[in-house]
């Protein structure tokens, strides 16, 4: 028996069979009009009902007077009213049981306060009733496989439906790729605004479900249920339908204006970033890109092994073409002897038989021509994807015999085919929409060109690489014992620190604890010289600025001097360990981001880190293929590769050591708030970490609530202090008043002196 299928939650908002449209209106171009008159350009199968007391029909459709006259509850209602309206609405749909809601409006009202507004009234009761809403603040939707649309302005032009789903955190973004990008087939479109109780991650989850979804494209300021939505590009990974995402609010001054604009905080690039990578999510820079990305994904054709080949009708574009891949990191392929030797016996003499390939001589048969070079190309072992370039210009007869070979070559490969324009501005929509229809994109420009391309590539990469390989895990007995201590409300010791990276396989230099002089001298002979003094007293994290370190000590007698100087100044606890200069200096650490969860980084030391940010995050667990792919992302890679007749650093140590501390992130790290480890030092037969610094979540927690307590008290002896000097300011003036002086403004002074007088005990004259 066929196993039935369960109705998706928001069937009924996303795809309903009946609409209701509050506030519909007949005055031309406002939303009340508009959303009437997109249901009939749409050509809407479903049932529509305009709802306002005020017409006895709109646009020709019955018009009724409010949600409780309507002849059966609607799947959908779209409130196109003042904000004043809306609490009420919501709770007439609610108690109908409607399907779902579109708030097109901001949903702010003048005395909201931060602990009682409209948005969290409309957003507690909806989400008690499970009731889906679009908005507030938004544009609405389009869902045209199912050729319907609730927006709130009308433009009366035909959408073609096809594979991409778009959700932007933004109408404007929403509309600019809608609106004007023929080439692109949508499925679902959809402005989710403000998300007052369904996110970008519902609308994710909703658009995997449906057969039609080839690729979805994001733009997005912020995410609002990071489990939800670390789920959804899960369920994407796992269908196999590549997600395209331009996240805005990626620099600090970006992150505030994101915040103003959609009420949620922008979250820290980097861990987007990282998250991305974890579940093969293809960033993004630009509108252009997003646009050309998703089209190319959204053929069902998917690229195989090798890279890119090309063919144009222009050397000097091809120059340029070369150069612009090198940038934006596209590989061409590299074409074998017989694809080499089949290129020469076609092509004009002079031109080379290279790819990328300019096959444009003479102009002879140069269609002929232009079709053996290109299948040729597609036919070869290492090429990946094909793109035909050149600046398309609809109805010119080169570029539709162009357009006719591209269709010959496509109908006998099974490789993914495009055509691409160098200028995004040129004439080529006709011919573009109906190469599209045939199943070969136009992309526009050769740069968002290429990084689609790239994206292409990536996501076929991805798709490639092998499962995480599963954390390692200690014995039951140390994971109890560390994350006892860190629970504890005070930061590790860095001996402590550099015991727990041991106790998960991170390697650590010698090092003891001595409270002695004596003891200090002994450790120093058993570790060997020469060896390193650091103070060990708690509460001294970042050792140096005390100075608290003493360095290369070559005896016993540089020992107890040293010693007698820390615990003069500092107290009598010192960590002895041997003195190591790294061949490379690295650092490794744990970032605990509150929105994904635990992070391991690693990153070039000194100067690379401090100058250059040169870091690379991972969402725990990792395994030593990511660690690799982090280490080779680094700028200090060449160095640790060896420079110079250097020679070249342990990688492979580095990596392993990387992997060890994201199996102690992914056992202990929900306890711990930061972890560094700085310096790691790196030689040519392994790596040492010479430092730790481990602050747990309760050390946190328990400074922030003693600053506060410590706020709290200096705040009251303020107010305190202020009612003491008011108090005697007042007495004071008791005492120099005598008689009837009282002078309010706008009477006759009742010391005697007519109005208008300045008097001593008021700054300004009375007034009659």
């Amino acid at each position: 028996m066929a196993e039935l299928q369960t109705e998706h939650r928001l069937r009924p908002m996303l795809a309903p069979e009946s609409v209701a449209l509050v506030g519909a209106s007949t005055v031309p171009n406002v939303a009340g009009n508009d959303m009437v008159l997109e249901l009939e350009v749409s050509r809407y199968p479903g049932r529509v009902y305009p709802v306002n007391p005020k017409y006895d029909e709109v646009e020709g459709r019955e018009c009724f007077d409010s949600l409780e006259t309507l002849p059966e509850v609607p799947d959908l209602a779209v409130l196109s009213v003042g904000n004043t309206r809306l609490e009420e609405l919501v709770e007439q749909a609610i108690d109908l049981g409607v399907g779902g809601l579109v708030i097109p409006g901001s949903a702010l009202l003048p005395d909201d306060t931060a602990s009682n507004s409209l948005r969290s009234r409309i957003r507690n009761m909806a989400t008690a009733a499970n009731l889906p809403i679009v908005g507030g603040n938004c544009m609405g939707f389009y869902n045209v496989e199912k050729w319907f649309r609730a927006f709130p302005f009308n433009r009366p032009y035909e959408l073609k439906e096809g594979g991409v789903t778009l959700i932007a955190q933004s109408g404007s973004v929403l509309t600019a790729l809608l609106w004007n990008d023929q080439k692109l087939r949508f499925n679902l479109a959809v402005s989710p605004g403000q998300e007052l109780v369904t996110t970008t991650a519902d609308y994710m989850d909703y658009a995997l479900e449906q057969e039609s979804t080839r690729v979805i494209a994001l733009f997005i300021e912020s995410v609002r249920q990071p489990e939800r939505f670390i789920a959804a590009l899960k369920k994407a990974a796992d269908r196999d339908v590549p997600v395209v995402a331009l996240k805005a609010g990626r620099t600090p001054e970006a992150a505030k204006l994101a915040l103003s604009h959609s009420g949620a905080i922008a979250g820290d690039d980097a861990a987007y970033q990282t998250l991305f990578e974890r579940y093969g999510v293809l960033p993004v820079k630009s509108l252009d890109e997003l646009a050309a990305s998703a089209l190319l994904l959204s053929d069902p054709r998917r690229p195989a092994a090798g890279g890119l080949a090309a063919i144009l009708d222009s050397g000097g574009e091809r120059e340029l073409l070369i150069d612009l891949a090198d940038d934006v990191g596209v590989p061409f392929a590299q074409i074998d002897d017989k694809t080499t030797a089949m290129l020469s016996s076609h092509l004009d003499h002079g031109l080379e038989p290279i790819n990328p390939l300019d096959a444009w001589g003479t102009g002879n048969d140069y269609q002929m021509i232009f079709e053996h070079c290109w299948q040729g190309l597609m036919d070869d072992d290492d090429t990946a994807i094909g793109v035909f370039i050149a600046d398309l210009t609809s109805g010119f007869y080169l570029h539709e015999s162009f357009a006719r070979i591209c269709r010959r070559v496509h109908r006998r490969t099974g490789k993914p085919i495009a055509m691409m324009t160098n200028h995004i501005g040129t004439d080529s929509q006709d011919l573009a929409r109906r190469m599209t229809d045939l199943g070969i994109p136009v992309l526009d420009g050769t740069v968002a060109g290429l990084l689609a391309v790239r994206n292409v590539l990536a996501y076929r990469d991805f798709v490639l690489r092998p499962g995480i390989a599963a954390p390692w895990k200690p014995e039951a007995a140390i994971t109890a014992r560390w994350r006892a201590r860190l629970s504890e409300p005070r930061p590790l010791t860095e001996s402590e620190g550099l015991d727990l990276l041991a106790d998960y396989g991170v390697p650590v230099m010698a090092h003891a604890i001595a409270h002695d002089v004596g003891a200090a001298v002994t450790a120093a002979d058993e570790i060997g010289y020469p060896v390193v003094l650091k103070t060990a007293v708690d509460g001294i994290l970042h050792k140096s600025d005390v100075g608290g370190v003493v360095l290369n000590l070559v005896d016993a007698d540089g020992v107890r001097e040293a010693y007698a100087d820390l615990s003069d100044r500092l107290g009598n606890a010192v960590l002895v360990a041997p003195m190591i200069i790294p061949d490379v200096e690295m650092a490794l650490g744990v970032v605990s981001d509150p929105q994904f969860g635990s992070m391991v980084l690693v990153a070039g030391g000194g100067v690379f880190i401090e100058v250059l940010g040169d870091r690379q995050l991972g969402l725990v667990p990792i395994d030593a293929p990511i660690a690799r792919r982090m280490i080779d992302k680094l700028a200090i890679t060449p160095i640790l590769d060896g420079v110079r007749g250097r020679p070249a650093a342990d990688k492979e140590a580095v990596a392993a050591a990387l992997v060890a501390l994201s199996h102690l992130a992914d056992d202990v790290g929900d306890l711990i708030a930061e972890l560094d480890v700085n310096p790691l030092a790196v030689s040519t037969d392994g790596c040492v970490a010479l430092d730790a610094l481990v602050i747990p979540h309760a050390a946190i927690e328990a400074a922030t609530r003693a600053l506060e307590a410590t706020l709290a008290e200096a705040e009251a002896e303020a107010e305190a202090e202020a009612r003491s000097r008011s108090r005697s300011r007042s007495r004071s003036r008791s005492r120099s008043r005598s008689g009837p002086i009282q002078c309010p403004a706008r009477r006759s002074c009742g010391v005697g002196q007519p109005p208008g007088v300045q008097h001593e005990h008021f700054q300004r004259p009375c007034r009659p």
